[in-house]
């Protein structure tokens, strides 16, 4: 586990491991498929909902947009059948498909303590 304080922004690393997953899926299945690429590019936003709880924030994600735009020479359909077979490899993208459960626990001096 790597600590790293209050002043990196995760969700930066958050989106890059996101659209990481999909561009390595694509390469290494385009290989397995056949399919050509000779260049690839990835842009990946999140679009939020976000509201003001006081002197805080909340948010809630609404929605991932990963656009990719391929150079390929191979027929579309080719294309489009690699990008649907690196979505269901990439397991950053198979679970931010899912509904997830996310504990946390708060140090004390002796133990962990599940935060209810």
């Amino acid at each position: 586990m790597v600590s790293t304080g209050c002043g990196l922004a995760p969700l930066a690393l958050f989106v890059a491991g996101l659209t990481g997953c999909i561009m390595t899926q694509i390469c290494a299945f385009a290989k397995r498929r056949g399919v050509t690429l000779t260049n690839l590019k990835v842009d990946t936003h999140l679009v939020w909902n976000e509201q003001k709880a006081g002197r805080v924030y909340e948010t809630a994600p609404h929605s991932f947009e990963i656009d990719v735009t391929p150079a390929s020479d191979d027929p579309f359909k080719d294309v489009i059948i690699l990008i649907h077979a690196a979505q269901k490899g990439c397991r950053v993208e198979q679970t931010l498909g899912q509904a997830n459960t996310i504990t946390h626990r708060l140090m004390t001096a002796d133990e962990f303590v599940q935060i209810e």
